[in-house]
């Protein structure tokens, strides 16, 4: 059970931390692409206001400009413009081409950067399959690019985002490593965590078990001593209302010690284990039951598929067909129990129903607790304790399954699924 809880509070801490270490790192590579994206649109923008096809930007000073973008100071007079854009060291370090196009399609210009990364004929290409596309702003592979038109001329303009890319692709990287290197750091503290969360609790349950087992073990010599003491009255004074007051409750008691030194047993996992053939098994404890379900009135209609073998404890897989049998009995309203044994996957599913009351989610979500016994339980017979199910929950867990219970169609449904043999 506690190992159970473990792996659910470690899939839980890793589950969350790593979903918000992906939304968060997520969020960051986006934020970034979507700012240098932003940013050299800013910058193609600014080239393309400052493109003249009559007088093409030249170095000013003399200065040597390999990427082809205009310089900011006036041919004219030198002074800088008013306009200067704030990225002006990227703009000045980016690399920037065009191709301008008169009306009729003829190429009247082409600027490659001054570089040898793109030749005439290629930026031509480009700038061709840009205009079939009819947008005035994208991406066409590596390029990012702008259209505008100018009265007599069609200019294209484009910058190179390979650098961009590669340092998204980095960056990309880069978190990928940092996430799965997070992820066993967090797994790895996540599993210290949850054993620091659930130690206290398997104290307390240790705990718990030994006291129920101990005081079992002990209640069982006042409840003889008991008894005999009762049936040496008998003798001397004959049996009489109060001798039966006696017998009877401590009948009740000594019910009541054996189904919590059951319980203590089977929770300890103290359960000699052999392969039996569960739908034999299955069969054989239905039988008796039909006999007691005729004299109440009621008949039991079984499913059974045979050949179901597994791994488990004769004793114990008899008790849990006894207890969900009994249950049946005890608490339908209808005249018919249904019992089903089916191979499903890799298990044996096992299924009791019958007509009920209606029970509510609170009820079905306690079925299994220790003592809990709903209101026509109670009133019904006072032979009950509220320990059946939990016996039967702490069977099936012993032998590596799980018991549910379900409400669906005015009955009561209980499952229990049970790994076969391999």
């Amino acid at each position: 059970m506690f190992d159970k809880t473990k792996r659910k509070i470690v899939f839980t801490v890793v589950f969350s931390l790593l979903a918000l270490m992906i939304v968060t790192l997520t969020t960051i590579w986006l934020s970034n692409r979507i700012a240098l994206d932003r940013e050299s649109r800013e910058m193609l923008k600014t080239f393309v206001e400052r493109f003249s096809l009559e007088e093409q930007p030249v170095p000013a000073k003399g200065e040597i400009r390999p990427d082809g973008a205009p310089d900011f100071k006036s041919e004219n007079t030198g002074e800088p413009h008013d306009d200067r854009p704030k990225n002006e060291p990227a703009f000045r370090l980016s690399t920037f081409y065009s191709v301008a196009y008169s009306k009729s399609g003829e190429v009247l210009a082409v600027n490659n950067g001054n570089n040898d990364f793109q030749s005439e004929e290629s930026l031509i290409k480009t700038a061709s399959s840009i205009l079939k596309k009819g947008k005035t702003s994208g991406k066409a592979g590596n390029m990012i690019y702008l259209v505008e038109e100018r009265g007599d001329y069609t200019l294209v303009a484009m910058i190179d985002g390979t650098i961009n890319r590669n340092n998204q692709m980095r960056l990309f990287r880069q978190m990928l490593v940092i996430g799965a290197i997070a992820t066993a750091v967090l797994f790895v503290i996540s599993i210290f965590i949850a054993r620091r969360i659930v130690r206290p609790l398997e104290e307390s349950d240790k705990r718990q078990k030994r006291f129920v087992s101990d005081a079992g073990h002990e209640l069982k010599t006042p409840i003889a001593v008991i008894s005999a003491n009762s049936e040496l009255l008998k003798r001397q004074i004959g049996n009489n209302e109060w001798l039966s007051n006696i017998d009877y409750e401590n009948e009740r008691m000594s019910d009541l010690v054996k189904q919590l030194l059951i319980l203590s047993k089977t929770d300890r996992g103290d359960l000699p284990k052999e392969t039996l053939d569960f739908s034999k098994l299955t069969d054989g404890e239905v039988l008796p039951f039909e006999t007691l379900a005729f004299e109440k009135g009621k008949r039991i209609e079984s499913e059974i598929e045979q050949g179901l073998f597994l791994e488990g404890n004769p004793n114990s897989l008899r008790q849990l067909l006894s207890i969900l049998l009994d249950n049946a009995l005890s608490h339908g309203i209808g005249d018919t129990i249904g019992l089903s044994l089916k191979k499903e996957r890799h298990s044996a599913m096992l299924s009791v129903f019958n007509d009920a009351e209606e029970l509510s989610a609170d009820q079905l979500a306690h079925l299994f607790d220790r003592f809990y016994r709903a209101d026509e339980a109670r009133a019904e017979s006072a032979a009950h304790y509220g320990l059946g199910l939990s016996i039967a929950k702490a069977v099936a867990d012993a032998h590596g399954g799980e018991i549910y219970a379900e409400y669906k169609g005015g009955k009561a449904i209980f499952t229990v699924t049970l790994p076969l043999r391999k």
